[in-house]
């Protein structure tokens, strides 16, 4: 159910939304936006249940937020790769379009 390839990384400043597990209700209460930080290169995830070669990401929350057990506030987490999904950048504005 990976969101993102595993052969995709996300580097720091990407824009993505942290979604909810569809076979149970967390690891967060919300699904909400955030910004990949640059404080750590993403690592592999050490866990029995991760996927094979899946990454966890620091996440700087665009609000705080609570996990789905309700502890928190969170500002920042470390998140599993599979619970990302990734936002397109917008576009640049470049002003009015100028004709010759």
């Amino acid at each position: 159910m990976a969101d993102l390839p595993e052969s995709r990384t996300l580097s720091a400043g990407s824009r993505v939304t942290v979604v909810k597990d569809p076979a149970w209700d967390g690891p967060w209460r919300n699904e909400f936006g955030g910004t990949i930080d640059a404080v750590s290169a993403p690592v592999p995830v050490d866990h029995p249940h991760a996927y094979d070669g899946e990454l966890e990401y620091w996440v700087v929350f665009d609000a705080p937020q609570y996990d789905s057990d309700g502890c928190g506030p969170y500002r920042k987490a470390r998140i599993w790769g599979r619970y990302l999904r990734s936002e397109a950048a917008p576009p640049l504005h470049r002003g009015p379009a100028r004709h010759a």
